[in-house]
């Protein structure tokens, strides 16, 4: 059985490689780089442009092993090959010895020099390393990854990476120096890995597929995370019962708009109202701001200390657009703190949060929920690490954070990560760069602060919604011809709004 190619599905399961292997070693029996050689031969074909030969760079592993055994089927097929195989044919893993003498006594030719970079091939596969580098490449290695993505930039034709594109860590998705970040195409063997999907890995992996290689991986391993689905299946999306009320929507307060920054504050109030709260309230931080926003008047505006005064009962909190790190900011943030509502902290009350060691132990001792909505930079500040550090295992990062709070976190960015404190983690998949905007972040508080204050979810599901929905809401203004380039963050409010009501009535959610 050598098992079928699909497409990724909603809410993919993800494995780290520890998980993989012990599968691996289970069906040691069943030579299974004979079925991932299979199955990369079967795509290749359909990939490959103009009857141009195929290069394979098989590399000194398994993953070379996979490369030779596709080369042979391409050649009994009748397609044109080219092998280059970077390594020691003495050296290679058992069964990948094995796929280089079958690919040798079918008449298949070996090549060590890598071919001019105004050579012309119809398909480039990246057979050279997978799931299992963890140092940089370097010398010939770095050279022939390089010379990979010259030939399908020159070419304008595909590139196949096995498994994973060589050079990114397949657990976490960084980039470990050079990689091939030309392929358009990425072939996983077994299940989907964490790592396709975040940091630097999205860019260079291009249409992802998986080939389970006959394997139920589900029946014989705990998927380490998922991929977040798509939201309109969650109860926040059942149409809303037509005897209603504003208070069954919850009243979502907004804590920021520090003098110079009330944009921050406003930008989140509008997501938050038109994401479907029943009532918003923003508390002020800057004496001098008007009173009314005369673009939403909706919104409600008070001093920010009234916000806090509990004269309203606030159904969800978040704290932090536009707040500024003062003392007065500190001093309303510790008061949040102790308020006895679902509270979400972002942008300078993370920054705050940082800061003051006996803050965040009022945050972790908090019994009702806490979310935490850091970027990169502001997660460093929480972890008391580098960026680097954090960006070298996002899934690690997210997860530490959400232990050491107590609370449910998104580490923004290319694929962003939700994590709970009990050990659940979720990437995120949806989206575009058209998101690299300022007040993207304080949109997204908006939608999250809503969907918390509506409570049809927990908030770990709440908080992976809103992430959906924010990075949908970038594909249907890309879709509508508004980005990436120029997307502004007030444009993803109404794209999230009809995103959101389109999903009731089951229409299309990600184009206009």
């Amino acid at each position: 059985m050598s098992g079928t190619i699909r497409t990724l599905m909603e809410g993919e399961a993800l494995w780290r490689v520890a998980s993989l292997r012990g599968v691996e070693a289970a069906h040691a029996a069943d030579d299974l780089m004979a079925r991932a050689g299979a199955a990369a031969a079967g795509w290749a074909q359909t990939l490959r442009h103009e009857d141009l030969p195929v290069l394979l760079l098989a590399g000194p592993g398994n993953n070379g092993g996979d490369a030779f055994v596709a080369a042979r089927l391409l050649r009994t097929a009748g397609v044109s090959c080219q092998l280059v195989f970077l390594g020691e044919a003495a050296c290679l893993p058992p069964d990948a010895a094995r796929a280089h003498r079958h690919f040798l006594a079918a008449g298949g030719v070996v090549d060590s020099v890598l071919p001019a970079v105004d050579s012309r091939f119809g398909l480039v596969v990246d057979g050279l390393f997978g799931i299992g580098l963890t140092r940089p490449l370097t010398g010939l290695f770095a050279e022939a990854v390089a010379r990979a993505n010259a030939l399908a930039q020159r070419n304008a034709c595909p590139l196949l990476a096995l498994d994973c594109p060589s050079g990114f860590n397949a657990d976490t998705g960084a980039a470990l120096g050079e990689a091939v970040i030309c392929a358009s195409h990425t072939l996983t063997f077994l299940g989907a890995k964490p790592g396709l999907f975040t940091a630097d890995a999205p860019d260079g992996c291009g249409e992802i597929r998986v080939a389970d290689l006959g394997v139920s991986l589900a029946a014989e391993a705990e998927a380490d995370g998922f991929l977040i689905a798509h939201p309109a299946s969650a109860a926040l999306f059942a149409p809303r019962r037509k005897n209603s009320h504003k208070g069954r929507f919850g009243t979502v307060g907004v804590l920021g708009g520090a003098a110079g920054m009330t944009g921050a504050l406003l930008l989140a109030g509008r997501a938050a109202l038109k994401l479907g709260a029943g009532r918003v309230l923003l508390g002020v931080l800057d004496v001098n701001a008007p009173k009314t926003d005369f673009v939403q008047p909706e919104l409600m505006l008070r001093p920010a200390s009234v916000l806090l005064d509990g004269g309203v009962p606030l159904t969800a909190l978040a704290c932090g657009p536009g707040m500024g790190c003062d003392q007065e900011a500190a001093c309303l943030l510790a008061r949040a703190v102790r308020m006895e509502t679902p509270l979400l902290l972002d942008a300078d009350a993370l920054n705050l949060l940082a800061a003051d060691t006996a803050l965040a132990e009022a945050v972790r001792a908090r019994v009702h929920v806490t979310l935490l909505t850091p970027h990169p930079l502001e997660a460093a500040r929480l972890l008391q690490v580098t960026v680097a550090e954090v960006q070298r295992d996002r899934v690690a990062a997210a997860a530490a954070l959400a232990v050491r709070y107590d609370a449910v976190v998104v580490l923004k960015g290319c694929g962003s990560i939700v994590a709970a404190p009990d050990g659940r983690w979720r990437i995120n998949a949806f989206g575009n760069s058209g998101l690299a905007t300022a007040g993207s972040g304080d949109v997204l508080s908006g939608i999250a602060a809503t969907l918390l204050a509506q409570q049809d979810m927990a908030a770990f599901e709440s908080l992976q919604a809103a992430v959906a929905l924010h990075g949908l809401a970038a594909e249907y203004c890309v879709a509508a011809g508004n980005g990436p380039v120029g997307l502004t963050a007030g444009e993803l409010i109404e794209a999230a709004r009809r995103i959101r009501n389109m999903a009731t009535t089951g229409r299309s959610a990600t184009s206009p």
